[in-house]
């Protein structure tokens, strides 16, 4: 017996010409939003200086309002570097206003920079300055969470929804459905799979995702009457001559066709669209940290780091101390490693061994090796010895989180092994990262366990985002102290 949870087959929308039951349309071009999005962040910076002015300097009688029009200016042109008035429609609303609160922040470091050249900040108090940002911060939020509230309820009362098409009943127009359908402010609709291919020869679809319509012939038909809006090829990228076939034939309809290939087959590790003399291409192996991204992650690592070493700058020197005293050698151990794109970088650490290796083959330090010194076994088991690398965190050829850098014998003799290895050499490498935080940290004494780590090491590349790297840091600290797999 079906669940009663699942939904009833979907049907399709009776023909334009005779239809009263035809989705009612809210014309709501990208440009019209975007235009109120702009005027609204603009209001939102100016009366945001207004009320901080009148909340911090209750006697100002207005005449330094002429800064919060600078601060608009400057507003705009940091949200045009940072894409912010992209359209974000299929976005999770986290992002956006992710990017609003950077480029407000970047907008309010740029205004402090000036003020303190042109001596602004002689006369704006400090008070006014936290005011002016926590109230655009707040209209900031709000805007962008209204405007999403405000399309979900008109979506939810039928207006604004688009009926849309899947060619191809196979795992990738599942998966696709499937995300169209946890999306719901796209305001897209499942209508049905069209293929024609018997149902013997394909796999059964998903009771939730809808059902088969029928052959390619009838999605024509249906996009001609105006029934099928916007349709979805998700054939595989062998079927070029199915796929121009289809698409001629849907040349003589006016629905919206999008194609949606099977990369899926491929190890996607960070993938966006970009032209080349207007020609169309999509990345497969990809660094993720460019644009604004990439000066966020930069400015993160300069920030922490300089906090950290100031910080640890003690300690550092005790340890310094510490190994100089127990054990002949140098107190730092610079070994070579593979940095951004597989470049050899130099890594800083405390030494912590009586020998200083870096040949061609190098063994793991194991657990009670007679190679690492009484001190070095504290450092190791602590993370203390990996403290130097924050000097190459501020040189620019580590960042704070990626994946760890290994040492060269090491990359030469795993890239062979693990498919994929050397795709984690897209990032910079990191002093704390996504695999050893989830447990696997130090020796990788089977095949599987490097597998393991060089999967994280891609998943962190794919998933990446500011909040993932500011919780691998806190989630550091716990591994730590927790001492585990550290020898």
């Amino acid at each position: 017996m079906a669940s009663t949870l699942e939904r009833p087959p979907q049907q399709l929308p009776p023909p334009a010409d005779g239809a009263s039951h035809v989705p009612v349309r809210i014309q709501e071009p990208w440009y019209v939003r975007e235009t109120l999005t702009r005027l609204w962040d603009g209001l939102a910076t100016m009366v945001g200086f207004w009320l901080a002015l009148q909340w911090g300097q209750p006697g100002d009688n207005g005449s330094h309002l002429w800064l919060g029009g600078v601060g608009v200016l400057v507003f705009y042109i940091t949200a045009e570097i940072a894409g912010l008035y992209r359209n974000w429609r299929g976005i999770p609303v986290a992002q956006e206003i992710f990017c609003a609160l950077w480029t407000w922040a970047f907008t309010l470091l740029a205004m402090g920079g000036v003020g303190l050249a042109a001596g602004w900040t002689d006369w704006l108090p400090r008070k006014t300055f936290l005011l002016w940002t926590a109230v655009v911060v707040g209209f900031l939020v709000i805007g962008r969470l209204g405007v999403r509230a405000v399309r979900r309820a008109i979506r939810a009362l039928g207006y604004n929804i688009r009926g849309f098409a899947v060619v191809g009943v196979n795992r990738l127009g599942f998966q696709l459905a499937s995300s169209i359908e946890q999306a719901p402010e796209l305001g897209l609709r499942c209508l049905g799979f069209y293929d024609d291919r018997s149902p013997d020869r394909t796999p059964p679809i998903p009771p939730e995702l809808g059902h088969r319509v029928g052959a390619i012939d009838e999605l024509v038909e249906h996009a001609r009457q105006g029934r099928v809006e916007v349709i979805y090829i998700t054939l595989p990228l062998r079927a070029e001559a199915r796929i121009r076939s289809i698409l001629d034939k849907l040349s003589d309809t006016t629905a919206s066709v999008y194609l949606a290939p099977d990369f899926f087959v491929f190890q996607l590790l960070h993938s966006r669209w970009t032209t080349i003399n207007g020609l169309p291409v999509v990345s497969v192996f990809e660094n993720p940290f460019y644009g604004v991204d990439g000066l966020v992650k930069r400015v993160l690592d300069l920030i922490l780091g300089v906090f950290f070493l100031l910080l640890a700058a003690g300690p550092m020197a005790i340890i310094a101390l510490a190994i100089k005293w127990t054990s002949p050698g140098p107190v730092f151990f610079r070994q070579r490693r593979y940095g951004l794109d597989g470049r050899e970088i130099r890594v800083w650490k405390f030494r912590t061994m009586y020998v200083c290796e870096d040949g061609p083959e190098l063994p793991q330090a194991k657990q009670h090796d007679a190679r690492v010194t009484p001190i070095g076994r504290f450092l190791r088991r602590t993370s203390l010895d990996e403290l130097p690398q924050l000097f190459n965190v501020l040189g620019g050829s580590m960042s704070l989180v990626g994946p760890r850098p290994h040492a060269a014998a090491h990359n030469e003799l795993y890239r062979k092994k693990i498919h994929g290895y050397m795709l984690r050499h897209k990032v910079k490498p990191g002093i704390t990262g996504l695999a050893q935080v989830e447990g696997y940290r130090g020796e990788t004494d089977t095949l599987d366990k490097m597998a393991k780590r060089i999967e994280y090491d891609h998943k962190y590349i794919q998933e990446w985002s500011l909040w993932l790297d500011l919780k691998i840091l806190a989630r550091t600290i716990r591994a730590v102290l927790s001492r585990q797999n550290a020898y």
